[in-house]
Parts: structure tokens; C-alpha cells; sequence
């Protein structure tokens, strides 16, 4: 990890995950015998925090909990993983954030998620974190918070000169005002063609869908496609890095095992090539084991799964 160990702040959602594992997802109106119950704890902001920490990193994560069993299950979690909860309130009266998940045997999932606490999050809460902003390497966000507290965080990590990354989920568009201050947008396909309006299912539409977002004031796009890989695009050009090949047990918090390496790869000092790339071997081990923040991988685990792998990119 290097002599300094690497700061990040997180602004963003925690929820508990409820997951149920099934043969298949059902459709409309079905019902269908699942398997295994998994209560664990998750949401977007939660999961990349936890993710970032157990890579080693001094991880601040500035949310917003209920007034319920969930937050306390939650606040004791965090503890364990080594993420620090002073800028982590409890809401009174209000509910934790909650996701409901389905599992299939092929690992793919589908999740319906009840906000709760999460919109509560406030500028203020933020502006109460911005000496430690100031000292990270990077800050992360999501968008299953308020997007007024999404781009005032944006502009206090403009104001300090710290780099921004921005998971745009639960996708929606998103004004130029506010891509403007991002560093590195980091959306799947099914992100990037809401945010863009070109349906990415393949390497040469996301090409277009990055030139679009680079268009919009982006400086950097990562567009992961699961399995696929990512592609990694900014004003020098487009590289394309495949995906590790892994058995997948549940994709659930893949994309946050991403961010949460790439920060810490850049707190780390270094590039957003190499970061990438470091990235994409956590979230393939990630999607190996069940649950979300119980998947994230330790330095050590991503390190030995490295060994002995080749992942090669082509760049326009």
C-alpha cells in the first residue's frame, strides 16, 4: 500500500440488504420458491466506503442512518470494516435505507431499494466534513442521495483540488453545471445510455456513448460492462481493458467494489489508467462470494489474485 496510507471520503447512501437467492428472477406477477435469505449490510456510499477501507485506506464516510435496529447493525458493522463514522447520523423518526434483492443462480440480480434516511443527507452535513475532504485523495459519490448535496459535494471537492468521482446511480440525467466538476464519471452500460440517450450493449456504442459524456464536460468516463470489462475514455484517447474471468455468485455490489479500488488506487498516487486497472481485478474477486460489503476483497486477497493473471487493453 505504500509508506502513507491513502485517505478518501465517501458522501453517500447506506441501506441494509435483505437478498433472497432464486433459480431465476421472477417475472411480472410470479411467485416463485427462492433459497438462501441474506440480511447484510449494503447501499452504494456503504458498500464503495467498505470496499475502500478494506483495501487499507483511512476511509471518512459522511450518511445518514434511521432511527432503527438496521442503523445499529450498520454503525457496528462499519466499526468492524475500519471505516471511521464520525460524519455517519442517526435520523430520529425515520427509517433506515433498504434494499430488497433478488439473486439468481447465474449470480445476475434485481433490486428495488426504499431510500429512507439517505434523503435526508444535507449540504450541511457535507460542509461539516470539508477539513477531511480536504485531506483525501479522492472523494465518492452516488446517486441515491439528494442530487443538491451530490453537486455541493462536487463543488467543495472542486474548491479543496481534490479529485471527484462520481457513480451516477441509480442513473438519471444530469446537467452539464455538474459534470463539469466531475473527474472521473464511473456508469455502466444501463447508466450511460440514460445519461447519453445511446444504448450502449456493445464495445462500439459505448465508444459513442463516452465521446458524448467527454462532449458534456467530463474529464474522464469509465463505462464498466460487467463481465465485459471497461473502457476507459478521456480527451487523449480510449483504452478498453476485458474483464477477469471469474464463477460469479452474486454481481450485487461489483460496481462498488470498482469505485471503491479506483479511489483508493488514486488516493494511492496513482494513475487512472493504473487505478482502472487495479479495480477491475477487485470487483471480479468481489462478484465471487454472496452479499455486498461482505464480497469486498482485502489488498492482500486482490494482490494473490493478480499473481500469475494477464489483463491486457487495446487503446484508439
Amino acid at each position: 500500500m505504500g509508506h502513507k496510507r491513502p485517505t478518501i471520503t465517501v458522501i453517500g447512501s447506506s441501506n441494509m440488504d435483505l437478498v433472497v437467492r432464486s433459480k431465476r428472477i421472477p417475472a411480472v406477477g410470479e411467485t416463485i420458491l427462492g433459497g438462501d435469505f441474506l440480511m447484510v449490510p449494503g447501499g452504494k456510499g456503504a458498500n464503495q466506503a467498505v470496499a475502500a477501507a478494506k483495501l487499507g485506506a483511512q476511509v471518512y464516510f459522511v450518511a445518514r442512518l434511521g432511527d432503527d435496529i438496521f442503523a445499529e447493525h450498520s454503525l457496528v458493522n462499519f466499526r468492524k470494516e475500519g471505516v471511521d463514522t464520525r460524519y455517519v447520523l442517526q435520523t430520529p423518526g425515520v427509517p433506515s435505507g433498504i434494499a430488497l434483492i433478488m439473486v439468481d443462480e447465474k449470480g445476475n440480480n434485481s433490486i428495488v431499494v426504499a431510500p429512507g434516511a439517505n434523503r435526508r443527507l444535507s449540504e450541511k452535513d457535507v460542509e461539516a466534513a470539508r477539513a477531511d475532504i480536504a485531506r483525501s485523495g479522492a472523494v465518492v459519490c452516488q446517486l441515491e442521495v439528494p442530487l443538491e448535496t451530490v453537486a455541493f459535494a462536487a463543488k467543495i471537492a472542486d474548491e479543496v483540488d481534490v479529485p471527484f468521482i462520481l457513480d451516477p446511480a441509480p442513473a438519471c440525467r444530469l446537467g452539464t453545471d455538474l459534470l463539469r466538476l466531475v473527474d472521473i464519471l464511473k456508469p455502466n452500460e444501463t447508466e450511460a445510455s440514460i445519461l447519453t440517450g445511446v444504448k450502449v450493449q456493445d464495445e462500439a456504442s459505448a465508444y459513442r456513448a463516452c465521446e458524448k459524456l467527454l462532449k458534456g464536460g467530463v474529464r474522464t468516463v469509465i463505462l464498466t460492462m460487467g463481465s465485459k470489462g471497461y473502457l476507459l475514455a478521456d480527451q487523449e484517447g480510449m483504452e478498453f481493458v476485458p474483464g477477469v474471468k471469474v464463477r460469479a455468485v452474486d454481481s450485487t455490489a461489483a460496481g462498488d467494489a470498482f469505485t471503491g479500488s479506483l479511489a483508493v488506487g488514486l488516493a494511492q498516487g496513482k494513475s487512472i489508467a493504473q487505478a482502472a486497472w487495479y479495480a477491475n481485478y477487485a470487483a471480479a474477486l468481489s462478484v465471487t462470494k454472496m452479499g455486498a460489503q461482505p464480497s469486498m476483497p482485502t489488498a492482500k486477497q486482490v494482490d494473490e489474485f493478480v499473481a500469475g493473471r494477464k489483463c491486457k487493453g487495446k487503446r484508439r
